[in-house]
């Protein structure tokens, strides 16, 4: 099946899978040949476990090395299928998949449910160790910046990005050739957190969709003003230049962590 196009509805209804993963020991998303993906490992169990072959579409791919908490995975399945018992099916899928990936939850959607196409917005976090002491706990899971970042100049600088937008100057060089570029950032913060203990400088982001690598050429630009190297208003002229060897670089992977998926109401019943 096209990424790019809905699904057909042949099946008598979807399957939703919700799962998290430690994107650390994945080459990404997307199944690919030679390459350990997340897609790869749970189209294995779902095979094994539906005794045939299966296509997934998920809410949003990401890249080698981002994690995530709550990605969204859909799949028609058959009429016999959906006599299928949740809990023993949770169980099959969480025997059969590594210990890299969690299956957080089974529900079902009407056929010709899409997880991407269906989704009305996404919600991403950068975690960021600031500082000369590294990381403990989020050593995997945030960039340790060897320096201090302005936080409120940060602050300042995303404000410019929320609302709707041309975001070439932050996509991928080459995947931004004919085509659109245009998305809508409903929010955009930076922030001091403190988790297990630890200090981070956290950028929290949602939006209807993303381009690839925008998210973290978001976070690096806004970098070069915590960092002192550019003024606030700078971001302003980024967004307007529709170049990205405007912006700042691409933050490292390992920070970036997928947070969940919206869906309409009632669109997903979890499976019983």
């Amino acid at each position: 099946m096209n990424e790019d196009q809905r699904e057909d509805g042949n099946g008598a209804g979807t399957l939703v899978v919700r799962l998290g993963y430690r994107g650390a020991g994945f080459a990404g998303f997307a199944r690919q040949p030679s390459e350990r993906t997340v897609e790869g490992e749970l189209c294995r169990a779902l095979e094994i476990t539906l005794r045939r072959e299966v296509e997934l579409t998920c809410a949003g791919r990401t890249d080698a090395g981002v994690n995530a908490l709550s990605q969204y995975v859909s799949l028609p399945v058959t009429d016999e299928e959906l006599e299928l018992d949740g809990g023993r099916l949770l169980r099959s899928l969480v025997a059969l998949t590594p210990d890299d990936v969690s299956i957080r939850g089974l529900y079902r959607a009407d056929a010709g449910f899409s997880a991407r196409f269906d989704a009305t917005s996404r919600r991403y976090r950068y975690r960021i160790s600031s500082g000369e002491a590294r990381p403990v706990l989020a050593w995997d899971h945030a960039w340790w910046y060897r320096g201090q970042l302005d936080v409120e100049a940060m602050g300042e600088a995303a404000a410019c990005l929320v609302g709707e937008h041309d975001f070439k100057s932050f996509c991928k060089a080459v995947s931004a050739v004919d085509k659109p570029t245009c998305r809508f950032v409903s929010s955009l913060e930076v922030t001091r957190v403190e988790e297990a203990g630890e200090g981070l400088v956290a950028v929290d982001v949602c939006g209807n969709a993303f381009l690839h690598n925008m998210v973290r050429t978001i976070v690096g630009t806004l970098v070069e003003v915590g960092r002192g190297h550019r003024r606030p208003s700078w971001v302003a002229d980024v967004l307007a230049a529709c170049d990205r060897s405007a912006a700042g670089p691409c933050a490292p992977a390992m920070g970036l962590t997928f947070e969940g998926v919206e869906y309409p109401p009632s669109a997903l019943t979890p499976w019983a």
